[in-house]
């Protein structure tokens, strides 16, 4: 066998290889148990509880890389801070965090550690992430939101004319931040009234850390059925404070929003 065809070989044999696998699991996935949008810190605890109770979970980020707004910290000062309640889901993931002098009861941790060791806890329970998709519009079935509209990222951002796919679920979680996308699809297009005071989206505050942290928490649930929304998208669906970087409610947000979804799915 010659040199170039060995190599041509090897070349067709790993990209055989990318395309087999990646299709086998977006196969897999087209019918998931739950679909969670956007992969921040929220919705990541979110999809490692959900996973490792033996959910079908897949989540569907449009940026390239997972994590949401953890990478950068404050002000690009790759370090958070957490509260002492928090500190049980940073260790089941394996992160590292130490108490701030001073300050009872927060903490400070690396925020790339924090973004990269969610990814992994998800991903390492059997959580799905497919990055640089973007969702463009929910399935509705009857009274209950089913599924989503999925595309590349690339293709919705150049305005290309190319149709979707569809992902069916029997619960979505807006974990899309403070856009709460998701949950303006729900109002602004499908016409649901969701379970706020006015039916619709009230709009996050300016920052207030107690108040923001405690509503992050206190805002996960269902706003519809089979629609959960957790971290800053609830926030910004029930009008609470925003919170800056901190990320402890986010995470107890993401547990509570998994415990909610186990109770819907019977679990």
């Amino acid at each position: 066998m010659s040199d170039t065809f060995s190599s041509q070989v090897i070349e067709t044999t790993i990209s055989r290889a990318i395309v087999e696998n990646f299709s086998a699991k977006l196969l897999d996935n087209l019918t998931v148990d739950v679909a969670i949008v956007g992969g921040g810190p929220s919705a990541l605890v979110a999809a490692r509880y959900l996973a490792k109770k033996g959910v079908r979970v897949a989540i569907f980020e449009r940026k390239l890389a997972p994590g949401g707004g953890t990478w950068g910290g404050g002000m690009l000062f790759n370090e958070v801070v957490v509260q002492d309640a928090s500190l049980e889901i940073l260790d089941e993931f394996g992160i590292h965090h130490k108490p701030i002098p001073g300050a009872p009861s927060y903490n400070t941790l690396d925020s790339v550690e924090m973004a990269s060791g969610l990814i992994f806890g998800a991903v390492s329970a059997g959580a799905k992430i497919f990055n640089a998709v973007s969702v463009e519009d929910i399935v509705f079935r009857g009274e209950q939101v089913g599924g989503l509209v999925i595309n590349w990222t690339p293709v919705e951002r150049l305005g290309m004319h190319v149709d979707p796919l569809t992902v069916i679920s029997q619960c979505v979680l807006d974990g899309t931040g403070h856009p709460s996308e998701i949950m303006h699809l729900a109002v602004e297009k499908a016409q649901l009234k969701l379970a706020t005071s006015t039916g619709g989206i009230l709009g996050e505050k300016p920052m207030w850390v107690d108040s923001g942290e405690a509503s992050t928490v206190e805002n996960t649930r269902e706003y519809y059925p089979g629609l959960f929304a957790c971290g800053m998208s609830a926030n910004n669906v029930m009008g609470g404070y925003r919170m800056g970087p901190i990320f402890g409610g986010m995470m107890l947000s993401g547990r509570k929003a998994a415990n909610l979804i186990l109770k819907k799915l019977g679990k």
